[in-house]
C-alpha cells in the first residue's frame, strides 16, 4: 500500500514538473505586436545557417540579397543591400533572430534605386522595421510569411551593430567591379602605389573575373594586407551587361551591378572608414594643390564642415597620346601588360554644352543610397571641389579622337611623385612574380 502512494506521488510530481516545463517554454514563444508575425520555435541545437556568397537568391522569387546592416540613423532599422527585379514585384518579408532560438518576422518596405538606367534589375534596399532589432545577429528575406522562419534558409550576418566614432582606415577606395579577362596590369600597379602616396590605406574590388597576369598582382596586395577582394558571381545569377546603355549593352542589369556594390561598399565601411573614394579602376582621384588626400580633405571638410559628399572631375588623358622625350617608356616594363601612365600627360579639354560626369569622396555615415556619378540620397548635401584643387586623371581611349596634340592641355602632375612611384611599381611587381 506504501509503495503504491509513493508511485502515485512520483507520478504527480513528475507531471507538475513537465507542465511547468511547458508554461516556461510557452512564455519564449515568438509574441509580437502587428505588424509582426508569430514565427515557430526552431530545434535548441539547430543552427541558423549563414549566406556563404556575396549574391544569395531570395526564394521562390527573382530577387537577391547582398549583405544586411543595422542602420543606426533611421532608428536601428535593418538595411539589406538587394537586387531587385523590377517586372516581378511581390510582398517580402523579414525574419531577424537574436539568437539561435529567437526570431520575429515583419514586413519588408523595398526601395528601388531612382537610377537603373532602365535594365530589368536595380540595386535596392530591403527595409526591415521592427523591435529589438539592434540586438539581432542574422536576417532572411523571404516571400513567405507563414513558412518564412524556416531556419534551415541561408540567413544574412548582420553588420555595423555598434556606431564607431573612430576609424581602422582613414581613406578607402571602392572599385565597383573587375570582370571579364581585364589585365590592364601596370596601370592597376601605378594607380595602387599612387594612392599609397596619396595617403589611402586601403582598396576594394568586388571581381567576377580577370587576366592572369592581374591576378597575381592582386593577390601580392590582398597578401600586403592593403587589398581586399570581395568575389562578385554575379554572371552566375543574371546576364550582366558590360556597359551602361542597355540599347547598346544588353542585359539583365547595369556594369555587372556597379550600382549594388558601390552601395554595399559605402555601408561595408560606415564604421571603418572616415572617408570613402568611388571611382572606377583606371581613375586617381588627384588633388592638385594638396600633396594628399589628407591635407586635401582637411582643408575641404573645415571650409565645408556639414558636406558629406565631394564631387570630384573627371578627365580624359587618352592613352593614344604619349609625351614626346620618352623618358618613361622604361625597358623594365615592356613586357608588362597594360598602360604606363607616366607616358600619357596630355589632358582633353572640356566639351561645351556635354555634362562632366564626377566620381566622389564621401563620408560614408552621411550617404544613405549612391549611384555612379552623384548620391542619390544624403545629408549635409553635396560640393562640387574647384577643377585646379581636385580632379580625377583618367588614363584611357580618348573621348575626343579628333584632337591633335596642340589643342590637349599639358597636365604633368602625376610626374611630381616618379621617383617614389617607379621604385614602389618595381618592387611591386617583383614580389608578385611579373618582374
Amino acid at each position: 500500500m506504501e509503495k503504491d502512494k509513493v508511485n502515485v506521488l512520483l507520478l504527480l510530481f513528475i507531471v507538475t514538473i513537465i507542465g511547468l516545463l511547458f508554461v516556461h517554454m510557452d512564455s519564449h514563444t515568438y509574441i509580437q505586436a502587428p505588424p509582426a508575425i508569430k514565427a515557430p520555435l526552431s530545434n535548441n541545437t539547430f543552427k541558423i545557417p549563414k549566406a556563404l556568397y556575396s549574391i544569395t537568391p531570395i526564394k521562390d522569387s527573382e530577387h537577391f540579397v547582398v549583405s544586411a546592416f543595422i542602420d543606426h540613423r533611421l532608428d536601428g532599422v535593418i538595411r539589406v543591400i538587394s537586387i531587385i527585379s523590377r517586372n516581378h514585384l511581390q510582398p517580402l518579408y523579414c525574419v531577424y533572430c537574436s539568437t539561435e532560438q529567437v526570431c520575429k518576422t515583419v514586413h519588408t518596405d523595398v526601395q528601388i534605386h531612382s537610377d537603373h538606367f532602365s535594365f530589368p534589375y536595380g540595386a535596392s534596399d530591403v527595409i526591415c522595421k521592427g523591435k529589438h532589432m539592434q540586438d539581432a545577429t542574422r536576417v532572411l528575406i523571404t516571400t513567405d510569411k507563414i513558412d518564412s522562419a524556416n531556419l534551415k534558409m541561408e540567413y544574412l550576418p548582420i553588420k555595423n551593430k555598434v556606431v564607431q566614432e573612430t576609424f581602422k582606415f582613414n581613406f578607402t577606395v571602392c572599385i565597383s567591379n573587375l570582370f571579364g579577362d581585364y589585365n590592364n596590369v601596370l596601370q592597376f600597379a601605378q594607380s595602387m602605389e599612387m594612392y599609397k602616396l596619396l595617403g589611402v590605406q586601403h582598396v576594394v574590388i568586388y571581381k567576377t573575373s580577370c587576366g592572369p597576369d592581374l591576378e597575381k598582382l592582386l593577390k601580392h596586395y590582398e597578401t600586403e594586407g592593403m587589398l581586399e577582394i570581395v568575389p562578385w558571381p554575379i554572371d552566375q545569377f543574371l546576364n550582366p551587361s558590360s556597359g551602361w546603355n542597355i540599347k547598346i549593352h544588353k542585359g539583365d542589369i547595369h556594369y555587372y551591378g556597379q550600382l549594388v556594390t558601390l552601395n554595399e561598399c559605402i555601408y561595408r565601411h560606415m564604421y571603418q572608414s572616415k572617408y570613402v573614394l568611388l571611382n572606377d579602376i583606371d581613375e586617381i582621384i588627384m588633388p592638385y594643390k594638396h600633396a594628399n588626400l589628407p591635407s586635401l580633405m582637411e582643408d575641404l571638410q573645415s571650409a565645408q564642415p556639414t558636406i558629406g559628399v565631394f564631387l570630384i572631375e573627371n578627365h580624359i588623358f587618352p592613352k593614344t597620346q604619349f609625351e614626346e622625350s620618352g623618358k618613361f617608356k622604361r625597358a623594365e616594363w615592356n613586357n608588362i601588360p597594360g598602360v604606363n601612365i607616366m607616358e600619357h600627360i596630355y589632358r582633353e579639354p572640356d566639351r561645351k554644352n556635354i555634362y562632366n560626369p564626377t566620381k566622389m569622396i564621401v563620408n560614408p555615415r552621411k550617404v544613405q543610397q549612391t549611384s555612379v556619378h552623384s548620391s542619390l540620397k544624403n545629408t549635409g548635401g553635396s560640393f562640387l571641389v574647384p577643377f585646379n584643387v581636385c580632379r580625377i586623371v583618367h588614363v584611357r581611349v580618348p573621348l575626343q579622337g579628333h584632337l591633335t596634340k596642340e589643342q590637349l592641355f599639358v597636365d604633368k602632375r602625376v610626374w611630381d611623385f616618379e621617383q617614389e612611384l617607379i621604385q614602389n611599381v618595381d618592387q611591386t611587381l617583383k614580389r608578385s612574380g611579373l618582374l
